[in-house]
């Protein structure tokens, strides 16, 4: 039988894992589970109401945190000329053309975010085998094919998220540090949600939001009250 460390009961004790708690309270318990030796990310699985194997059912979307992320977002930028620079300028970390193109087939893979000026996409749209499985590849509906990349780069530096529900219908989505004080982790929380239901698809019947986890990187999942985050 596995021995349980002195850390994992410390987190189990005093802990119902069937409590539904409103988002302030859930976030509270959450940060006082996270005792890990660095700072944990602070995170929700929600589980939602739609079958993503349906083109008007798919969920995926932008959502700029009111407080940050507290993650250091590396971002790669394919522009040329005055966008590149101003690219650079706005803090990207990887900027250009046809040799970014052939960095990345190469391997250069070290980028959270890519975001590319619309008449880039031929080159990026070569790289689609690569980006797509990752997530990376710029699209105009999340706002990553834009003109207007010092904003792009800016807004992904400041703590914008993208949210995308997986095959099994859920969403998870990091949303602060548990060194942020409560207040925060709640705006953050909420902000989440707020564009997850913004983002209901016109084919989604019945309940949208089935069930939602908070949770520190190594700490237990909370459940949140589906009812109290509905009546908000």
């Amino acid at each position: 039988m596995a021995r349980i460390s002195k850390r994992a009961k410390a987190i189990r004790e005093g802990f119902n894992p069937d409590a539904q708690l409103t988002i302030e309270d859930a976030v509270k318990l959450v940060k006082e589970k996270a005792t890990a030796k660095f700072d944990e990310t602070v995170e929700m699985a929600i589980r939602l109401g739609v079958d993503p194997r349906h083109a008007d059912q798919m969920v995926r979307g932008m959502v700029s945190l009111p407080n940050g992320t507290g993650k250091s977002v590396r971002v790669a930028v394919f522009a040329r000329g005055d966008k590149a620079e101003a690219a650079k300028k706005a803090g990207a970390d990887l900027v250009g053309a046809e040799d970014l193109m052939e960095a990345i087939q190469g391997g250069e893979m070290n980028f959270d975010r890519c975001i590319a000026t619309p008449d880039m996409m031929a080159i990026v749209g070569r790289l689609g085998k690569v980006l797509g499985p990752r997530g990376l590849m710029p699209n105009p509906k999340l706002g990553t094919v834009t003109p207007d990349v010092e904003a792009a780069v800016k807004a992904a530096k400041g703590g914008q998220v993208e949210f995308r529900v997986e095959k099994a219908g859920i969403v998870h989505a990091g949303f602060g540090k548990a060194s942020f004080d409560e207040k925060a982790l709640v705006e953050n929380a909420r902000a989440l949600l707020d564009a997850l239901l913004k983002a209901k698809p016109s084919g989604a019947k019945g309940a949208y939001l089935k069930a939602i986890s908070m949770s520190s990187t190594m700490g237990p999942g909370v459940k949140v009250d589906i009812a109290a985050v509905s009546a908000e």
